[in-house]
């Protein structure tokens, strides 16, 4: 049997936390699937002031407490806490930094919930979680075989390790995982400073003349990967957002492994958090879930009025201005959605105009609510998926596991999931459209419309997707397999 890694898996996010976009999500299954394969992992996040400690049996650690992080030429304290992440199978140890300042003070993660906007101390903020990361270690005298970032968030750890502390580090090997490519941690130069970072590193993270944590990430890593190989394809090409030749010179050194997902959480015939499980009555799970969904957002329930759900972050590059704009169009037809999301003020009101004007249709809630996301797979009978760059879309994997079927844009790390439905046979999973247009959209929804009037086709068709197998068993072994040939290169 091959020899078990020490792995320390760094994220902004990690469910059941907390969860605003699917980093969440990964952050709690691929480390359960490390573990389950053998491997000694824990996880690192920051505690944001929206997590109950009490409610996640989050407790202090004697040797963690008021820990002096060094941010520029001042200090702030940290008290790294202790709590852990699990299903039926396995349990994972969870670090969890805490501090007033940064933190605790502040409900979002990235933005206020107020106001819809960013942070102004954002790169302090995750400067000193990064270097929290690296001090945590120290006290411990733990240094992991693999340090596991992801996305700008936790960027400069490899910086601080390889920098700071090439002899304490000098075993460990660094994976840096990016989620999406857009967010890439931009901010005014002069941010640097914080770091504590050597002024002859700077170039690493320096681009267009700003501070860029992903490219420094990119610098220090010592493999990239990230979340499909569609997506690592698009991004190698056109849509890096200015590091194409940073990520072309990493060579064999990136690839793209597309996510799974914890089937002991997202599954219909256990799921705790849906209001009728899955028994192999498809009919009778559907109804019951969607009389519940359906007096969760005050509406009505018509038997022939098909519902669709939509749970996204409510921005452009999740497709929710395609949306917008094909309301009027849409709303043309018997039928009701339900939306759940945060976003920007200019998008609310948006939405908020569109749910007065169909207000027997359109039911709106702002809001990262776990239960009431299942509760939507679940109880739709469709689901609409138009984003304009999608890395992943564990969503697509969740509305076929629950039986809603998606309305869907072929983009990004959707194309290895999707089979498009194909009228003369019935096969397939989805009802695909390709081109990012009002018009396409439209296209889909209209197959989809017709297709649930013969409910025998229907049903068929969305136990097509209820079969599919969205776990981590071959990605995780090409995890594994990178953490052992890294780990070999020593």
């Amino acid at each position: 049997m091959a020899k078990s890694l020490n792995v320390l898996f760094i994220s902004s996010e990690v469910y059941p936390f907390i969860k605003e976009s699917e980093i969440a999500d990964v952050s709690f299954s691929l480390p359960l699937a490390l573990r389950d394969i053998g491997h000694d992992v824990r996880v690192m996040m920051p505690k944001y002031g929206s997590i109950s400690e009490r409610k996640n049996r989050i407790h202090e650690i004697n040797r963690l407490r008021d820990i002096s992080i060094p941010i520029g030429k001042t200090t702030e304290p940290a008290t790294v806490k202790s709590s852990s992440i699990y299903n039926p199978r396995v349990k994972v140890q969870a670090y969890i930094t805490t501090n007033e300042k940064y933190f605790d003070s502040k409900k979002g993660i990235y933005n206020d919930p107020k106001t819809g906007e960013e942070y102004p101390d954002n790169a302090e903020r995750f400067i000193f979680f990064n270097r929290s990361v690296i001090e945590t270690c120290l006290i411990l005298e733990w240094f992991p075989d693999i340090i596991h970032c992801n996305d700008w968030q936790t960027a400069i750890i490899a910086a601080y390790a390889k920098g700071m502390f090439p002899q304490k580090f000098k075993k460990t090997k660094i994976v840096f995982t990016i989620h999406d490519i857009t967010n890439q941690g931009i901010f005014p130069i002069s941010e640097f400073k914080h770091t504590g970072l050597s002024n002859s590193v700077l170039a690493h993270f320096k681009h267009k003349n700003k501070l860029n944590f992903l490219k420094g990430a990119l610098h220090y890593a010592d493999y990239v990967t990230t979340v499909s190989e569609t997506y690592a394809d698009e991004i190698l090409n056109d849509k890096s957002n200015g590091l194409n030749a940073q990520l072309k010179s990493l060579g064999d050194r990136f690839i793209g492994i597309l996510n799974g997902i914890d089937k002991w959480v997202w599954n219909p015939a256990k799921d705790g958090m849906i209001e009728s499980k899955y028994d192999s009555d498809f009919e009778e799970y559907k109804y019951n879930n969607k009389v519940a969904l359906l007096n969760q957002f005050g509406l009505e329930f018509h038997p022939k009025r098909p519902l669709i759900g939509m749970v996204s972050g409510l921005e452009e590059s999740k497709g929710i201005n395609l949306f917008i704009e094909s309301a009027d169009r849409i709303f043309e037809n018997d039928l009701q959605i339900v939306m759940l999301g945060v976003g920007s003020a200019e998008i609310t009101k948006k939405l908020n105009d569109i749910a007065a004007k169909y207000p027997e249709k359109f039911k709106v809630r702002y809001a990262f609510d776990d239960a009431l996301t299942h509760l939507i797979y679940a109880g739709s009978d469709m689901t609409i998926i138009p984003p304009k760059i999608e890395p992943c879309g564990l969503s697509i994997m969740y509305s076929m596991l629950y039986g809603s079927i998606p309305i869907a844009r072929a983009t990004g790390g959707m194309k290895e999931v999707i089979e498009a439905y194909d009228p003369e046979t019935g096969d397939g999973n989805t009802i695909a459209f390709d081109d990012f247009s009002s018009d396409s959209l439209m296209g889909g929804l209209n197959t989809a419309l017709e297709l649930f009037k013969n409910k025998p086709a229907w049903e068929e068709f969305a136990l097509n997707g209820m079969s599919s197998e969205f776990n981590w068993l071959e990605s995780v072994e090409k995890y594994d397999a990178i953490y052992r040939k890294i780990i070999k290169e020593l």
